[in-house]
């Protein structure tokens, strides 16, 4: 078989060479200029740098070599080796956060109560901002009110001190009181995210491994 790939006269002179030796495999490559074909039982010098091909003693390819890359070739490999690694990066950490969302929540309920909680915490805490604005206004208006009597002269010390604390008492708790609405638009788009979430892996959708992905949803975990 070897004879018909590079003819009979090299063919006879490789198998005088690898008689007796098991399991001999063929090395052999064809420069494209001159056409010259090149074989041996360890891949020859010739075909350094060139495609060449690998034969078993019947004669069949056991594998094929391409030839070196070319730098742009070359860059379009590593490029695609970085892409996939980072996917790989991004599907591991979507795993690990599918895992511990599975462990925070047993259910789509517990979600909802857990957001309830969150909700009348900060709700609560904006009230109290809001009362303590309202006192501070009444405060202010009471100093206000005394401040009248100083038209065109100089406010005492004392009631000038009031205004100005009465004043940085509204600012501060209207920034507290802004805080918290912010806090909670945020809170209720990660519940919302959160549970969105939870029902895609608890019917099987998106990227992860983690065993109760398929629980139903009000399962408890075992």
């Amino acid at each position: 078989m070897w004879s018909k790939l590079i003819g009979l006269p090299l063919f006879a002179g490789l198998l005088a060479v690898t008689t007796g030796v098991q399991a001999q495999n063929l090395y052999c490559c064809q420069d494209a200029t001159s056409g010259r074909r090149s074989c041996a039982d360890v891949l020859p010098k010739q075909c350094k740098g060139l495609a060449y091909k690998v034969y078993d003693r019947s004669g069949n390819v056991i594998s094929e070599v391409g030839p070196p890359l070319t730098p742009e070739q070359k860059a379009a490999q590593e490029a695609e080796a970085k892409r996939k690694k980072e996917l790989e990066e991004v599907m591991r950490e979507q795993r690990r956060k599918d895992a511990a969302l599975l462990e925070t929540y047993g259910s789509v309920k517990d979600i909802d109560l857990m957001l309830a909680r969150s909700e009348a915490d900060l709700i609560k805490a904006m009230e109290l901002a809001e009362e303590k604005i309202e006192a501070a206004r009444k405060k202010r208006k009471k100093f206000e009110n005394e401040a009248e009597f100083y038209k065109n002269r100089d406010l005492p010390p004392e009631v000038a001190r009031a205004l100005r604390d009465t004043d940085d008492e509204i600012k501060a708790n209207w920034s507290l009181l802004n805080s918290k609405k912010s806090d909670l638009e945020n809170m209720r788009a990660k519940f919302a995210a959160d549970k969105k979430r939870y029902l895609e892996i608890i019917s099987g959708g998106g990227l992860n491994s983690h065993p109760d992905a398929r629980r139903s949803p009000g399962v408890p975990k075992k």
